[in-house]
C-alpha cells in the first residue's frame, strides 16, 4: 500500500490520541510471563512485533518465523536456549537473515546453550536445542545492541545458578537495560547493575502474582512531538497513557523537544504537547542519542522540516536495524532537498529553506522511516511507499493522523 499526503493544516481543535503499550516493555514482560505464568498483563502493545512474540511463545511448531521482529528474535534466542527439551528453528525475513546475532549466540554457548546456524554463520536462521544451563559467568560485547544484554537478563533468574554478565566496552542504550532491571525488581527478582557487571540471582520459587499495566510507547509519541514542532505556535495535542517516571529511554523526548519550542505537561496518565515558541533558523540541534537511537529519524526530519541544522551522534546501532537507517535517512532527506553527511555513527544535516514537492519516500521495510517522514506533510505534498510497514509498531498510525487533520489517500 502506497499513500499520498496532501499538505495539511492539523490540530485545528483540542485533540487527543491514545497510544497502546510500549513494544519494548510488552516483549520483555511476555518473556517473563512465559517464565512466571502467574503474571497478568494489561495494555500490551498491538504491534506486529508483540503479536509475533505472543504467537512464538505459544507455538508448538518446529520452525518459527518471526518476520522482521528483531527484538523477538533476540529475546527468543535466549528463552528457547534455556527451555529444557524444546527444539526449534528461529527464522525471519530476508532482512532478518542479514542482521547479526553471533554476539548473543556466542554468549549463550558460553553458558552451555546448544545453538547452530542453519544458513550463514553469525546470522539467522538458527537451530536451538533447549537445555538446562548451569554455567552462569559470561562476557558480552556491550556496544552493539542492548537487546543482547536484556535477552540474557530476562532468562537469568530462571537459570539454576543465576547469571553474572560482564560487559566489555561502551554500554549502549543504558535506559533499556535499566528498564529490564526494573521489571525484574518488580517481580521480586534480585538483580544488580554495577559498573560493567550485571548480576541476576536465581529465583527458586514462583514470583508472587503481579499485575502489570504497560505504559504507552514513547517511540510512537515521537511523531506527535514532531507534528507539534512543525505546527504554528499555540497548537496542542494530548497523548495517553504516559507517566512522568517512565522506564522508557525515549521519554527523553520531553526535554529534547523543548529545543523545538514544544512544552510537555504531565497530568494523570497523559501528556499535553504545546508549541510555545518559534525556533530560530540559526538553531543547531546537537545531541548524543546513544541512549535513545530510535528517535534519531524523527529528530532529523523535524530539523529538516524547520529548515534548521542538526548534529546527531551515538547512532552506531542504526546500521543493524530494519534497514541501515543512516543511509536511508541520507537518501530520503536528499530527495527532499536536504544536505546530509553521515559516518557509521553520526548524522549532520545542513540548514535549508526549500522542500521539494511530490517526493515519494521509500521506507525500506522500516516502520520508523514511514512514520518519521509523515509529519512533513505539514510542509509539502508527498507520498509514502509501502506505508503498511507501520504495523510493525503502530498499526493505527495513519488513522490517528487522519483524526488530527492529515489528508491521506491510498494509491
Amino acid at each position: 500500500m502506497n499513500i499520498s499526503l496532501q499538505r495539511s493544516q492539523v490540530l485545528q481543535k483540542p485533540l487527543s490520541v491514545t497510544i497502546t503499550g510500549s513494544k519494548s516493555e510488552s516483549n520483555r514482560l511476555l518473556v517473563l510471563q512465559a517464565l512466571f505464568p502467574n503474571i497478568t498483563l494489561e495494555n500490551l502493545s498491538n504491534s506486529d512485533d508483540t503479536e509475533v512474540m505472543q504467537m512464538a511463545l505459544k507455538s508448538t511448531d518446529a520452525v518459527i518465523d518471526i518476520h522482521h521482529a528483531g527484538t523477538t528474535m533476540r529475546f527468543l534466542t535466549a528463552y528457547f536456549s534455556s527451555s529444557e527439551g524444546k527444539s526449534v528453528t528461529l527464522t525471519g525475513s530476508k532482512r532478518m537473515k542479514e542482521r547479526p546475532i553471533k554476539i548473543l549466540v556466542d554468549a549463550l554457548r558460553d553458558l552451555g546453550a546448544d545453538i547452530s546456524y542453519v544458513e550463514n554463520d553469525g546470522y539467522p536462521p538458527i537451530q536451538i536445542s533447549g537445555k538446562k544451563l548451569t554455567q552462569n559467568q559470561v562476557t558480552l560485547k556491550a556496544n552493539v545492541s542492548s537487546q543482547y544484554i536484556s535477552a540474557l537478563m530476562l532468562i537469568g533468574s530462571s537459570l539454576e545458578n543465576g547469571l553474572v554478565l560482564t560487559l566489555d566496552g561502551e554500554i549502549t542504550s543504558v535506559p533499556y537495560i535499566k528498564m529490564t532491571l526494573n521489571l525484574l525488581h518488580q517481580l521480586g527478582i534480585e538483580a544488580e547493575f554495577q559498573g560493567q557487571t550485571i548480576s541476576v540471582q536465581p529465583k527458586k520459587d514462583l514470583v508472587a502474582g503481579t499485575d502489570f499495566t504497560v505504559e504507552s510507547d514513547w517511540s510512537s509519541a515521537s511523531y506527535f512531538f514532531s507534528i507539534v514542532a512543525l505546527s504554528a505556535v499555540g497548537k496542542t495535542i494530548t497523548l495517553s497513557a504516559y507517566k512522568e517516571t517512565s522506564l522508557q529511554g525515549d521519554s527523553v523526548l520531553a526535554s529534547i523537544y523543548e529545543q523545538f519550542g514544544v512544552q510537555t505537561t504531565f497530568e494523570t496518565n497523559t501528556i499535553t504537547l504545546k508549541k510555545v515558541k518559534a525556533v530560530s533558523k540559526e538553531t543547531v540541534i546537537t545531541l548524543d542519542l546513544v541512549n535513545a537511537p530510535d528517535i534519531a529519524q524523527t529528530i532529523a526530519v523535524t530539523c529538516f522540516g524547520l529548515g534548521i541544522a542538526c548534529d546527531l551522534s551515538g547512532l552506531h546501532t542504526l546500521k543493524i536495524k530494519e534497514t541501515d537507517r543512516l543511509e536511508a535517512l541520507k537518501t530520503e532527506l536528499e530527495k527532499l532537498g536536504g544536505t546530509v553527511f553521515i559516518t557509521d555513527k553520526s548524522l549532520k544535516l545542513e540548514p535549508s529553506d526549500n522542500i521539494v514537492e511530490n517526493v515519494a519516500i521509500d521506507t525500506y521495510n522500516d516502520h520508523r522511516m514511514a512514520m518519521a517522514f509523515a509529519p512533513l506533510a505539514l510542509k509539502t505534498t508527498m507520498r509514502v511507499n509501502d506505508a503498511e510497514v507501520v504495523s510493525k509498531s503502530y498499526p493505527e498510525f495513519w488513522s490517528d493522523l487522519k483524526n488530527i487533520g492529515f489528508i491521506i489517500n491510498e494509491d
